[in-house]
């Protein structure tokens, strides 16, 4: 294993009812800013319950973050945020909702002269944000658990990251209860996004790490087991608290604690976003058994070493092919083909991204421009 440092600040409260212990945990000597999206929480009955809650202490809302949350829409919160001396952030919905918390968060402390600095920046730029807190409704990214945000520009058709020790939420709700009500797709892309996270920080090549191995395939195996009962038995408490769980271990900085990491298929994922409008997990899964099949010498090792632990198969070409199967058997296409994309103009669009940017990722540093379009034009 490599040396690494593992710091994790955010409180859990896991379980039925848990929003109404968030009364104790925001302050009351400035205003919250209630931050939510196209009003499912209004449906669910989560937003009665956060009103509820908080029902001492001053809001100020805003509605409308969008699935893929806009730096536009982010600028225009932190006018609120600012003018009226938003002491405290509170996200209550999806992934998208958190990272866009996290980055109004720290864009309402940031000196620089131009905000998206943030996200080119990578997060060094950040060197303060408000506390922020979430109410979780949909599992699939971790936001409640890690530093990470994702925000996309629609004027350029950029989508970024950022990761900071300032944007760790102090405390995060996971109710399962509250997830009840989520449409089939959006509990696929849970699933399959919450496998690209470990599968990022896993499948890589051996690091004399068995115990970072072992949770990485433990999650692995509950997202197998239980992706597909929450998917067929919406209101089944035990399956959905699993996968809320699972979601939640996938990127809460532990699995991936000494070990390499790669990461190229989300930061390819993130252009075919940009550019094409997928949902995020449709991408993963497009594009992550591409990185395999290029890398498959690189990768050999770990992907038999999967096979055999999670898959029960001996070759890594199978568990390349277990691993489609899954993906197909939730109802998720990994093919660019079933979303009417041609794979050279993906692979034109994303290289000459790349070479813009003069990127590479992946755990050996090595994909850049070239080998994004191939990894594009094998997933045709």
């Amino acid at each position: 294993m490599q040396n690494f440092f593992y710091k994790n600040p955010t409180e859990i409260l896991f379980g039925r009812g848990m929003i109404a212990e968030i009364a104790s945990r925001v302050p009351t000597s400035a205003p919250v800013l209630f931050l939510y999206g196209g009003g499912s929480i209004k449906r669910n009955g989560v937003y009665e319950q956060v009103k509820t809650a908080l029902k001492q202490h001053r809001l100020v809302e805003f509605a409308g973050i969008e699935a893929n949350p806009l730096y536009e829409t982010c600028l225009t919160v932190v006018e609120v945020v600012k003018r009226e001396r938003i002491g405290f952030v509170l996200a209550v919905g999806g992934g998208s909702v958190l990272d866009a918390g996290k980055f109004i968060a720290a864009t309402a402390c940031f000196t620089g002269a131009d905000p998206w600095d943030i996200l080119r920046s990578g997060g060094s730029a950040i060197e303060a944000a408000l506390p922020v807190g979430t109410v979780l409704t949909l599992p699939a990214t971790g936001s409640e658990a890690n530093g990470n945000s994702v925000i996309s520009r629609r004027a350029t058709q950029e989508k970024l990251h950022f990761t900071s020790n300032y944007s760790f939420p102090v405390f995060s709700v996971l109710d399962p209860e509250t997830t009840f009500t989520l449409p089939t797709k959006q509990v696929r892309n849970g699933v399959v996004d919450a496998f690209a996270h470990v599968m990022e920080q896993y499948m890589t090549y051996p690091a004399d790490a068995p115990l970072q191995d072992r949770l990485a395939e433990s999650v692995l195996q509950t997202l197998v087991e239980t992706g597909p009962v929450t998917l067929a038995e919406p209101r089944n408490y035990e399956a959905r608290a699993s996968f809320m769980w699972s979601a939640t271990l996938a990127l809460n900085t532990l699995v991936g604690c000494g070990v390499p990491q790669d990461w190229a298929t989300h930061m390819i994922g993130h252009e075919l976003t940009a550019f094409y409008g997928l949902d995020h997990a449709e991408t993963l899964a497009i594009v992550m058994p591409g990185v395999w099949q290029h890398k498959l010498a690189q990768k050999r090792a770990k992907l038999e070493q999967y096979g055999r632990r999670v898959w029960g198969v001996a070759s890594a070409e199978a568990a390349i092919a277990k691993t489609e199967e899954f993906f197909s058997s939730l109802g998720m296409p990994t093919r660019l083909s079933a979303h009417k994309i041609s794979a050279e103009d993906a692979a034109a669009k994303v290289s000459a991204r790349f070479a813009q940017r003069k990127v590479a990722f992946g755990e050996h540093g090595d994909i850049g421009p070239e080998a994004a379009a191939t990894i594009l034009r094998l997933r045709a």
